[in-house]
């Protein structure tokens, strides 16, 4: 097949071309040239992306696709919404950015952040600006709680993923190349019960998980000396799309409370509406003493990432945490925009209605021999394949329909135990129509992989 000259337009995927084309695979060889193996996404979706609107995106070669990575959930209104363009065009020639400077935008932004709080949580929290990266608002609430508590240890569970830079790699619950535990961390079970730590059976098991936190913490000869913090995600993204069980997450809160331990939320990914509430902690009825967001905070992929925390922790001496790049104006202007489109356009009601229709639409799969668990909350979903032969993790096959939905013309991306669970992570305004296409792109490529793996 051969390229466009004349592409389609960005309302529909539509792949004309071996993938990668021929344009596209010029960019990509250059860019193997140049840059080394720890990129992502083309080794393995073969594409140069040129264009982006809404939920698609466009190649070098005019091949359209549904984007259900969405700059791994960066960009939560989308590519180019046009508001937040139009915000950040207006900011652009009044300034870009400010240190740590009081402006008008950030004014604006922070405003906008403490607005979207639960009430009983908005007059006692404190916003502090960190480096763009998402790790960096990890080790910023890391660096408070040692600061506040005059402890030193942390504890983590098991399975999440903290972020790149290597004290957050150290937090990390899976194996990482080049990574070695963060000294004074502890690695507990997470309430992952599709894949129970502990070989329990879900349905009798509603205690085991905090209860091994808690024999820790109360026993002093568990070995465990009380941490300065407790880091915890809802949903584990980047594990498999893992959401914790409300009594798991109940009992965790009130530990830390009883033992006056800081708890750091983790709303990396499942910040900014992402499971349905601007926060996932939401959803559990909890109030967290300190919540780490970045990603989707300006709504567009400008970057900008913060820690939110209550009064009481902030301890820290003038200059404790400071860095060059935390005043990004343009970001600011996005984010206070984003959340008002959210606000009007009932965003957050949106990505519930969708969350219903993915179960509806993925629920045949309940009785596929190749699938474990179809889970999910929002619009943050997985699949989670096992090789019903072996009963370990199906991580060629998951590989597999990524590279068929792509050549469908829909991009997901893969995570979990052995990237073996297929991740979906839409825009939050994607309407119905589209995630319907999505869907059957989906099933269609699973079940052209699944006859290939027999």
């Amino acid at each position: 097949m051969t390229t466009l000259e004349h592409p389609a337009p960005l309302t529909g995927p539509a792949v004309y071309c071996d993938l990668p084309g021929p344009r596209s695979a010029e960019y990509l060889a250059r860019q193997d040239r140049r840059e080394p193996l720890p990129r992502g996404g083309p080794r393995r979706l073969p594409i140069a992306i040129t264009e982006g609107s809404g939920s698609f995106v466009r190649d070098a070669d005019g091949n359209v696709f549904i984007d259900f990575l969405a700059g791994a959930g960066v960009l939560s209104l989308g590519h180019n919404h046009p508001e937040l363009v139009a915000a950040m065009t207006a900011q652009l020639s009044k300034l870009t950015h400010a240190l740590d400077f009081a402006t008008p935008v950030k004014d604006e932004f922070s405003e906008a952040q403490l607005a979207m709080l639960p009430e009983a949580l908005r007059s006692r929290m404190k916003l502090h600006f960190c480096g763009p990266a998402g790790t960096n608002p990890v080790e910023a609430a890391l660096k408070l709680c040692k600061t506040a508590t005059g402890r030193g240890g942390v504890v983590s569970f098991q399975g999440r993923f903290q972020g790149g830079a290597h004290a957050a790699l150290g937090l990390t619950g899976r194996p990482r190349p080049s990574a070695n535990p963060l000294t004074g961390t502890q690695y507990l079970p997470y309430s992952s019960c599709p894949r129970c730590p502990a070989g329990h059976d879900p349905a009798a098991c509603a205690a085991d998980c905090p209860d091994q936190l808690e024999r820790s913490l109360h026993d002093p000869d568990a070995g465990l000396p009380l941490p300065a913090a407790v880091v915890l995600e809802l949903v584990q993204g980047e594990g498999g799309v893992v959401p914790a069980r409300a009594d798991f997450v109940h009992r965790v809160r009130e530990l830390t409370r009883e033992l006056d331990i800081p708890l750091i939320v983790d709303e990396l990914q499942t910040g900014c509406g992402r499971t349905g509430t601007w926060f996932a902690f939401e959803r559990y009825g909890i109030e967290p003493d300190v919540i780490v967001a970045s990603k989707a905070l300006s709504g567009i992929g400008s970057p900008v990432s913060l820690i939110i925390y209550d009064e009481r922790l902030d301890n820290w001496a003038p200059r404790t945490h400071t860095g060059a790049f935390r005043g990004n104006q343009l970001a600011f202007a996005a984010g206070a925009r984003a959340i008002e489109v959210v606000n009007r356009d009932s965003v957050l009601d949106n990505v519930v209605e969708r969350g219903y229709q993915f179960e509806e639409l993925l629920s045949p799969l309940a009785s596929h021999p190749w699938v474990t668990d179809v889970r999910g909350t929002g619009l943050m979903w997985g699949i989670e394949l096992t090789d019903p032969r072996t009963g370990g993790p199906a991580s060629e096959l998951a590989l597999a329909v990524q590279n068929h939905a792509l050549r469908r013309g829909l991009i997901l991306e893969l995570g979990g135990r052995g990237d073996s669970v297929v991740r979906l992570l839409p825009p939050l305004n994607v309407t119905a129509d589209v995630v319907r296409t999505a869907a059957g792109i989906l099933l269609a490529a699973l079940d052209t992989a699944t006859r290939e793996a027999r």
